[in-house]
């Protein structure tokens, strides 16, 4: 694979007007595109073969009216028992009607004929119907059902419009753009060349570009959540200024070693782009492997993702060496450009090059001098290191086990958002579990079944603890089927009300003669929770799988995979710790800007196990093949993982802090579940770089000594050789030297 990369790296370069512009084509055709086709994004989170999605679906095919999405507007007067006066029962009334004559309104519910109002008599509950689902309600019918109530509170009236019909997409703003300046600050710190940084930054962002325009252009056919794009964006840009910023810095370095840019590129694409190539692999490999759980908007988001991901790293071997051929030696600092030599005649004689100067490898140690150091200290230390890191990471990853899971709602919603006064209005008159509803639907073969039935289900609904009213049953047209509402005691996300839909189910399951379904958006939530706790250890153990497999074929060892299986493992757990410490616990929440603490979103521990594999496997391949490439040459074990960090710390450290402020910057949006989104992952990024793979990895591999390389020979000989570390490369280029000479 390296001598294929490095015919395609010189290719590149030689081509290299060619290939800017068809990158340039790909850009303004996929922009387009997505201009043209691009259609709307979820806000629900559907989940076929559940209980709570056969209701809907039911609901759907035989009561339409039902089936649609909710709003309700809750309504508070200026003082108590004003609700029972003439006055304030016809403020209301001319609300109601002017609900029920919104655009794409079914219809509103008089609160007076249902009894939601308050015992104080200042508070009323008016339920609203719309034709269509959430996802169909448009931009003005939910702007309309926004503005509904200016009457009353000219009055003085509190009406605040609520619902599931508030759902809406996330908004990227300008706060995000924060991380993109300071990974740009990174670049120029890392290069000491701003045509190097600029240059880097240029193509993470063509190729970012092109990967979100592809994206909205297939929104058209294939249904896409509201965090999809936001996530393909978010792992996009990050991989993207990575890719590139691990081939310019090999780029660089073969340029300071005497080589022509053509040949530097090559190499650099043989070389890093065969370590670019396999991170980008494991990173789309696990995110295409969200699809194994069978969720489908998860599966859609680990595609998503998986899309964004595989352009950047086509980018990054294609476009990436064009526009280091523009560059040509002003990639370098000034005062190191006449350091290298011209190398006009590299192309023609290669002979010089195979190896590097001692003198010129001692340059490079003293640049890297902090990498080199700290290497030293640590394998020197290595058994206080390795207990430290250990406990350090198991004292993190200590409420963990306390993780709870749902998906967002009102009440984690950004302190002053519509959504979030709604319901805060709607607990303070009624109490929490007025706004997490349940519904339960009962359908017959027959009307008559249907209305045997619904006694019983409604006599057993009432006898279930924790269950605080039931409303009087709602009957389609035909009468074969009744939809009863459900209030419970408890807020949508508190544990009780898990436990009850399980009591409700279980009650309701031998009713003879109908299906009794329960469903709304609080058993929504708790269905899809469920299910994607039960992939959570499957799909973990497919990864930690998958990463012993692909790290065996790559350094030819069995204790290094294991190594890092066990660090990536490590990573997880401290990530989901802190994770849940902050955005569950609330410790630290005002940091982020956090208004209230809340269960995870529900596909967050899913989705950072997927996508912190890829990083944490692109941060071991750089430093250990680097480690593995010495040690085969000769060098000692301890000498070689040394020599590994060494040259590796300074662009693992750059990588980093790049990842660390690309998800960062997703911290400082009010979306509840971007924040958390944003936040773990650039947590994770930190731990697994600086902790697990610059400080425990090498104490373990200098620990474990020649041990660490050890493969039975069947295994070594029954494994096909992926060539990472550019072994094929080397013999290619030695091979071809005498024909020069």
């Amino acid at each position: 694979m390296a001598t294929l990369l490095y015919r395609l790296g010189r290719g590149a370069l030689r081509r290299r007007r060619l290939v800017v512009a068809l990158w340039l084509v790909v850009l303004v055709v996929a922009g387009l595109a997505a201009a043209t086709l691009r259609g709307p994004t979820a806000s629900n989170f559907t989940m076929p073969g559940t209980e709570s999605q056969r209701a809907l679906d039911l609901l759907a095919d035989q009561f339409p009216a039902a089936s649609g999405a909710t709003g309700t507007i809750t309504v508070k007067a200026p003082a108590d028992g004003q609700l029972a006066t003439p006055q304030g029962q016809a403020v209301v009334q001319e609300l109601v009607q002017q609900a029920s004559t919104l655009p794409g309104v079914v219809g509103a519910v008089n609160p007076f004929q249902v009894g939601a109002v308050s015992p104080s008599g200042r508070y009323a509950l008016v339920q609203v119907q719309f034709a269509t689902g959430g996802d169909d309600v448009t931009d003005e019918q939910r702007t309309a059902y926004e503005q509904v109530g200016a009457a009353a509170k000219a009055q003085g009236w509190q009406v605040a419009p609520g619902g599931e019909v508030l759902g809406g997409e996330p908004e990227i703003g300008s706060t995000e753009a924060l991380g993109v300046l300071v990974a740009a600050i990174v670049l120029i710190i890392t290069f000491g060349s701003l045509v190097a940084a600029g240059m880097t930054m240029l193509n993470a962002l063509i190729g970012v570009g092109a990967g979100m325009a592809g994206l909205f252009a297939l929104s058209g056919v294939v249904q896409l959540t509201s965090t999809a794009p936001i996530l393909a964006l978010m792992l996009g840009l990050a991989v993207g200024i990575d890719y590139s910023l691990f081939i310019t810095s090999r780029h660089r370095q073969n340029l300071l070693d005497g080589l022509s840019p053509e040949e530097a590129v090559g190499r650099a694409v043989g070389t890093a782009g065969s370590a670019v190539v396999f991170a980008g692999a494991t990173v789309v490999i696990a995110l295409a492997g969200l699809a194994v759980v069978d969720i489908p908007f998860l599966t859609v988001m680990g595609l998503a993702a998986a899309g964004t991901v595989t352009v950047a790293v086509l980018v990054a071997i294609t476009l990436q060496p064009a526009l280091l051929g523009f560059a040509g030696r002003r990639v370098l600092p000034r005062r190191l450009r006449s350091v290298a030599t011209d190398g006009t005649a590299a192309d023609e004689d290669d002979s010089d090059v195979t190896d590097r100067p001692a003198a010129q490898a001692t340059t490079t140690d003293e640049r890297n001098r902090f990498g080199f150091r700290w290497a030293r200290l640590v394998t020197r230390f290595r058994v206080p290191v390795i207990l430290v890191g250990l406990l350090g990471l198991g004292l993190l990853a200590l409420p963990t086990p306390d993780m709870r899971l749902a998906l967002p709602g009102a009440a984690t919603a950004a302190v002053g958002s519509p959504a979030r006064v709604a319901n805060d209005l709607t607990v303070e008159g009624f109490g929490a579990g007025f706004t997490g509803r349940l519904a339960v639907v009962v359908a017959g073969d027959t009307p008559q079944a249907t209305s045997a039935a619904v006694p019983q289900v409604t006599a057993l609904l009432q006898r279930t603890e924790n269950v605080l009213a039931v409303a009087p049953p709602q009957l389609s047209p035909d009468g074969r089927t009744a939809l009863l509402g459900v209030v419970p005691k408890t807020g949508p996300t508190d544990e009780a009300t898990e436990t009850l839909v399980h009591d409700i189910r279980g009650a309701v399951s031998g009713i003879p003669d109908a299906d009794v379904l329960l469903t709304g958006v609080t058993a929504i939530g708790i269905d899809v929770s469920e299910k994607l706790s039960d992939a959570l250890p499957i799909y973990l153990l497919l990864v930690v799988g998958l990463s012993v497999l692909l790290l065996m074929l790559v350094f030819r060892s069995l204790l290094v995979p294991i190594k890092a299986a066990l660090g990536f493992l490590l990573t997880v757990a401290a990530t989901f710790g802190i994770t849940v410490a902050v955005f569950q616990q609330g410790h630290l929440a005002d940091l982020v800007g956090l208004d209230t603490p809340g269960p995870l979103i529900s596909f967050l521990p899913i989705l950072l196990i997927g996508i912190l594999f890829g990083l944490a496997m692109d941060y071991e391949v750089f430093l250990v093949s680097r480690m593995r490439e010495d040690f085969v040459h000769g060098e000692t074990a301890r000498q070689a993982t040394i020599s590994g960090m060494g040259h590796g710390a300074r662009v693992v450290t750059a990588a980093a802090l790049i990842m660390i402020s690309v998800f960062g910057g997703f911290v400082f949006l009010e979306d509840p579940v971007i924040k958390s989104m944003g936040f773990a992952l650039a947590i994770g990024v930190a731990i697994d770089a600086f902790v697990v793979r610059m400080t425990i990895v090498p104490a373990v591999m200098s620990l474990l000594g020649d041990r660490a390389w050890w493969l039975p020979r069947w295994l070594n000989r029954a494994l096909p050789n992926v060539d990472i570390e550019g072994e094929g490369l080397r013999t290619h280029l030695e091979e071809r030297t005498p024909t020069h000479v």
